[in-house]
């Protein structure tokens, strides 16, 4: 079978492409007024923020899991004050909502036309977005960074640091026979291949408090990437490097896990997320399971799951067990993944960015508007 040969793709400058949100257009002060909720997305919210209130009292862990739409949706301002009030302790998303992330950081706009731009060849090819997230990666890789934090640095200092060939060859012998050394050998090969000077690289983020995970950067808050190979238009970039992918998102796979290990009584909020978040999540709540029931630990136990889309829910009680087959819910597989979870999930039909605005309101101010 041929394979296709990536590094001969043509990729344009960013500016060119004709982008369908504006950093300014959407972003949603968390003072201002927000949507109406139906009445039991109202309660539920008013569930949540209670839920919060006593896992953050107890020191558990409130973890929100995101797709990329909340990014575009604005709701970056929002997310990061509930950081800055230690409502939120971690953060975590899936490749595409560091795209936009990063998108709206640097250029001001982000989101294209895929079926225009997929039928031109030009879907996803945009130099400085693919170039930039990988030259993020493989230079936090030499610092223990996964891809969370190495964006996350790269967006907030405005670019990074990359080693001579001379420095190069000393961490290569230091880390001689240890996984780093082959993240050295990735961003060696990566700068020759790619005519990259040693030095500071100097990527300016004019709007970087549109990028909820520089601002999570900044306040401390860990925020795990959980990307799938093939899955971004960093795919579509002659840099394209699964294995520099991969290994940032393995090491924040760990991380994550670190952050379930502190889930009893705590909350998980996943928002917009059908895929990532529900498998992420089974998986780490696993492994967390199987170390902790070598020593005698017992299961996490206490934790509430919040699970938010727009979806209909069938209205069913997800409290209650999973729904029978002829009831709408059953088919909403991210919150039968959920259920099974222990502790008490509930599905919130909502808008995503709506509910953490009026999450927002409630956590400060104990006020809902309601249809």
């Amino acid at each position: 079978m041929p394979v296709l040969d990536l590094t001969r793709l043509r990729v344009l400058p960013l500016i060119e492409r004709h982008s369908l949100t504006r950093t300014e257009q959407i972003l949603i002060e968390p003072r201002s007024e927000p949507p109406p909720l139906s009445p039991l997305a109202a309660v539920q919210v008013a569930q949540a923020a209670e839920s919060i209130r006593r896992a953050r009292s107890r020191g558990a862990q409130v973890i929100l899991m995101y797709g990329a739409h909340l990014i575009r949706n604005g709701a970056a301002l929002i997310g990061t004050e509930l950081m800055e009030q230690g409502w939120i302790t971690h953060l975590a998303t899936n490749g595409a909502g560091t795209i936009h992330d990063w998108e709206y950081a640097w250029l001001g706009a982000s989101t294209e036309g895929v079926a225009a731009n997929v039928a031109t060849g030009t879907f996803g090819t945009w130099d400085e977005t693919g170039r930039n997230l990988h030259l993020a990666m493989a230079s936090g890789a030499l610092q223990g960074l996964g891809y969370g934090g190495s964006l996350g640095k790269f967006i907030q200092e405005d670019g990074t640091f990359l080693p001579d060939s001379e420095e190069l060859s000393r961490l290569a012998i230091q880390f001689l026979g240890d996984p780093l050394s082959a993240a050295v050998s990735d961003l060696y090969c990566l700068m020759v291949r790619h005519g990259l000077e040693p030095g500071r690289q100097l990527v300016h983020h004019q709007w970087k408090q549109a990028s909820l995970i520089a601002q999570a950067w900044r306040l401390g808050v860990t925020v795990t990437v959980h990307p799938g190979i093939g899955y971004d238009i960093i795919s579509c970039h002659p840099m394209f490097n699964g294995a520099i992918i991969g290994r940032a998102a393995g090491e924040d796979f760990r991380r994550f896990a670190g952050a379930v290990e502190g889930l009893d009584d705590g909350v998980v909020l996943s928002i917009g997320s059908a895929i990532m978040a529900p498998q992420v999540f089974e998986k780490s709540l696993s492994c967390v399971h199987n170390l902790r029931f070598q020593v005698g630990r017992p299961a996490v136990s206490g934790h509430s799951i919040y699970v938010v889309d727009l979806q209909d829910g069938g209205g069913w009680d997800w409290t209650q067990g999973e729904p029978p087959k002829d009831n709408p819910a059953y088919y909403l597989r991210f919150c039968k993944s959920f259920s099974r979870m222990g502790g008490t999930m509930r599905y919130v039909q909502a808008d995503n960015a709506a509910f953490l605005h009026h999450l927002w309101h409630q956590l400060n101010s104990g006020h809902l508007k309601t249809k």
